[in-house]
């Protein structure tokens, strides 16, 4: 077991406030439920370009992360969604923060025997979100983010993703030359059991997704616990094909 826990902070405490609506793709409406302008309209930016499926139910509670940047448009950024009492993660950019926090702090035994780190790394016609390389030589990652739960079971995409089509093809790919690749997908929702693809919401995805899994690509589903302090890493499920 690490010496740390696993945890991605919040920048600063997040404000609560209550979802109204979501306006165009970037941009989420909500009513504050704290601090002196209780009841004010925030304006939150949100960097999940998908569905988010079953989330977004006006007057849930909503956590909103004060911008790093204080010049930035809209001063906060949607962290999490309340869904029948369990806070869902919905900001895109914790995987990849979670999985470099997970190498610093040695949490998650796939990533022993790696001591080289390098974020966001151009291969083929793809920018994956990881590559590693130690004594047991090289890795590459990509990273996605669940938020989607059906039957217990977590679930990705939450929208056709063509992007993450072309992700497949690029790790597959890369294992016929002998690397070894991932794909980390961090289910920020605590009642999913299992994981596997969407194939009644993407079934081109889920398909490349099974062919992915034969040709050697590995696919590490990890739940994370996500309150208003951040988003602890938990345990890794299962895989689950059909």
């Amino acid at each position: 077991m690490p010496d740390q826990i696993c945890i991605v902070r919040f920048f600063d405490t997040c404000r609560k406030a209550a979802f109204i609506r979501r306006i165009k793709r970037f941009t989420v409406e909500a009513e504050a439920l704290d601090g002196p302008d209780r009841g004010s309209i925030l304006m939150a930016h949100t960097n999940n370009t998908g569905s988010m499926l079953g989330l977004l139910k006006p007057g849930s509670t909503v956590l909103l992360s004060p911008a790093s940047n204080p010049a930035r448009k809209l001063k906060y950024t949607l962290e999490a969604l309340d869904v029948d009492g369990n806070m869902v993660g919905v900001n895109t950019l914790t995987p990849n923060r979670m999985l470099y926090l997970a190498w610093q702090t040695q949490s998650m035994p796939e990533l022993d025997g790696y001591d080289v780190f390098k974020k966001e790394v151009k291969v083929g016609q793809s920018r994956l979100d990881a590559y590693l390389a130690g004594k047991r030589g090289e890795l590459w990652v990509e990273c996605k983010n669940v938020t989607l739960v059906e039957d217990q079971v977590a679930r990705f995409p939450d929208a056709v993703t063509e992007r993450g089509q072309k992700h497949l093809c690029e790790l597959m790919r890369l294992a016929e030359t002998g690397a070894r690749v991932a794909l980390l997908f961090l289910v920020q929702r605590p009642d999913g059991y299992c994981f596997g693809p969407a194939d009644f919401i993407d079934p081109v995805y889920a398909d490349l997704f099974c062919e992915a899994v034969d040709r050697g690509v590995e696919i590490w589903p990890y739940v994370a616990h996500v309150d208003e302090v951040g988003i602890t890493l938990g345990k890794r499920l299962e895989v689950v094909l059909s």
